[in-house]
């Protein structure tokens, strides 16, 4: 009885082991994942980013594996602006920033494939880098396929 009782706990407790390993094993993302952070009700969004659109953007960059920071704009004091999907941003922002609103804020982890791939960007983003963006859309300029 008493052996069974042992193996029982030894069992239970290899169990907890091997789900703390799993869930706190830190695997990249395999697909764009997009989170709002801060949403604007409909009725108070005007206008929402699409493709063509001038946005202008705050971000923090990292590093999804370890945290660590590549860049940010908010140390600039100044937003990041570029066409959103002209291809002048990695596709994980061209993908992730579309139907933003003013004022909104998400964060958007992208794997490899939609950042720099196997190359990165050295010294500071590794190659098949997944990476985390904290933005902030600051404002919406004219559409360039609308002039």
């Amino acid at each position: 009885m008493k052996m069974r009782q042992n193996i029982i706990i030894l069992f239970f407790i290899a169990i907890v082991c091997l789900t703390c390993y799993f869930v706190d094993a830190k695997e990249p993302p395999k697909t764009l994942q997009v989170g709002i952070k801060n949403r604007i009700s409909d009725g108070i969004c005007r206008k929402r980013s699409k493709n063509g659109d001038s946005l202008s953007v705050h971000y923090t960059g990292t590093l999804f594996e370890d945290g660590k920071e590549f860049d940010s704009s908010l140390p600039r004091g100044t937003p990041f602006t570029f066409t959103l999907g002209a291809g002048h941003v990695i596709k994980g922002w061209d993908q992730g920033l579309v139907g933003m609103c003013i004022g909104e804020k998400r964060r958007i982890i992208i794997p490899s494939d939609l950042a720099y791939g196997p190359r990165g960007s050295p010294p500071l983003i590794p190659g098949d880098a997944a990476l985390v963006f904290d933005v902030e859309l600051v404002a919406i300029g004219k559409n360039r396929y609308e002039l």
